[in-house]
């Protein structure tokens, strides 16, 4: 039994459920540092969103967030990091992108991609939700319209706890 238990804790633990996050120095669109392992919501659980200017799955999903983040604010207090993969000349397109979607995320860029392969990233959009104390407990990749909904389900489930 004991055997057992572990063994699915690896497994858990392989898929990045679990794991903390790892340190990683990225910047803010106003261009302060912020270490990835000191992201936090005030105890409360949050949801960092992987995404890139000129991916359209991507800017849906946050579209689709947007328009239900303030109300899963108020219920949860839930926060949203989105981080932005742009590289070079793209990374200027950025800040326009978010103002005109209106998106009140906090917006961090990784343009060496050091925090997504840190995260095992591989496609985009990637989204992760973290509980109160730090710890990775869901992950998906790609979108599908309404998916989003697994994400406030996944949170509210965690303030349950």
């Amino acid at each position: 039994m004991k055997k057992s238990l572990v063994l699915v804790f690896a497994v858990l633990l392989s898929l990045g459920a679990f794991a903390q996050l790892p340190s990683v120095s990225l910047k803010t669109m106003n261009g302060k540092t912020v270490d990835t392992a000191k992201l936090n919501n005030d105890g409360k659980p949050f949801i960092i969103s992987f995404f890139a200017t000129w991916c359209k799955p991507c800017q849906r999903e946050l579209n689709a967030i947007q328009q239900v983040y303030d109300e899963w604010q108020d219920e949860t207090g839930v926060k949203l990091y989105a981080v932005s993969i742009d590289q070079g000349q793209n990374i200027s397109k950025v800040k326009p992108l978010v103002d005109s979607n209106g998106w009140d995320y906090e917006v961090l860029l990784d343009p060496n991609s050091d925090f997504k392969r840190a995260m095992n990233v591989n496609m985009i959009p990637a989204v992760f939700i973290v509980d109160g104390k730090g710890k990775i407990v869901d992950s998906r990749t790609g979108y599908t319209d309404g998916s989003e909904e697994h994400l406030i389900e996944v949170v509210r489930e965690l303030l349950k706890k």
